[in-house]
């Protein structure tokens, strides 16, 4: 690898971003250079993010033109090539990487549980419920309809068991914080996008930091949940609507917008945004995100943006 520009003297414009997953893969000379032999020719340009610990590369090339290049293929190579090895890549477009907004789903993205699901624990039908979200995640039942039957098995569920599921069973994702601070803290907005409900995403939107946060409403009579779904329903459309409307409200484009999921309901918006990445994801969404994070927590998506470790908000 050298400084030089690209190929026949063109600058770069394309990145190819290395993530090893801290205290279990690094980023040595021989797997670099192994790796990355695909970009010999194009005179790539390697910038570390993170150099201590070797866990955070970026190489900047030119590429061929689009008749004879394909950022999938060279990312299948160079994942074969890795060998298992828990180390995230993806390669993307080099301008315009950092984001100036942020629109992440909550449950399985930035907290590792499903929160319905941890109500329905709490309720003794956790089973019946689970199953019926992991059809929802895998695409295999649309999104209302699955809101629909998880919340009929709510049926009279007290309304404390809320708070209790919130204090007992919810957790913060490792990352979350760091990647909502860094960003603001480099002027994005950044917004929690949720299919949950309002109690849990309010919760975890002031715990992260998140500047707005929107999701169903959860309907409570008598101190007992309802067991129906609130119109109208925050779902896959309304997603991406709300991506929109922020993206229209700051005065950018979506070119400018980073968007994180991790299921079928957060297709839509993963395919909008300027950068989807699809984060310990799904396969239905794997398929259509920008990048995919398998290895690493959230913060990982800094590296995505070419911010280096010096950069991040102290956690």
């Amino acid at each position: 690898m050298n400084g030089g520009g690209g190929q026949n003297g063109q600058l770069p414009d394309q990145v190819l971003v290395l993530i090893a997953k801290p205290g279990e893969a690094s980023l040595d000379d021989d797997l670099l250079a192994e790796v990355t032999a695909p970009l010999a020719m194009f005179n790539a340009e390697l910038r570390w993010l993170e150099e201590e610990g070797r866990t955070a590369a970026e190489i900047a090339f030119s590429p061929p033109p689009p008749s004879h290049y394909n950022p999938r293929s060279l990312e299948d190579r160079m994942r074969r090539t890795l060998m298992g090895l828990p180390i995230d890549l993806a390669v993307l477009p080099l301008g315009g990487r950092r984001k100036k907004l942020l629109i992440a789903d909550m449950d399985s993205t930035i907290i590792g549980q499903e929160c319905i699901d941890e109500l329905a624990v709490h309720a003794g039908v956790g089973a019946e419920v689970a199953e019926v979200t992991e059809r929802a995640m895998r695409g295999e039942l649309g999104f209302r309809e699955a809101l629909r039957e998880r919340l009929q098995k709510l049926k009279g569920v007290p309304e404390e068991a809320i708070a209790e599921v919130i204090e007992q069973r919810i957790c913060i994702n490792n990352g979350a914080e760091v990647l909502v601070r860094t960003m603001k803290m480099h002027g994005a907005k950044t917004a929690l996008v949720s299919g949950g409900f309002v109690p849990f995403a309010r919760h975890v939107a002031e715990q992260v930091g998140f500047d707005f946060f929107r999701a169903n409403e959860l309907p409570v009579k008598d101190g007992k949940l309802t067991g129906e779904a609130a119109e109208p329903i925050l779902g896959k459309d309304a997603k991406l609507e709300t991506m929109l409307e922020l993206a229209a409200d700051m005065g950018i484009s979506t070119d400018d917008v980073l968007a994180v999921g991790d299921g079928a309901n957060d297709a839509a918006m993963i395919e909008a945004a300027g950068l989807g990445v699809a984060w310990h994801a799904k396969p239905v969404l794997a398929e259509v995100a920008d990048a995919r994070i398998e290895h690493n927590d959230l913060s990982a998506l800094l590296y995505l943006q070419g911010y280096r470790r010096d950069e991040f908000a102290s956690s």
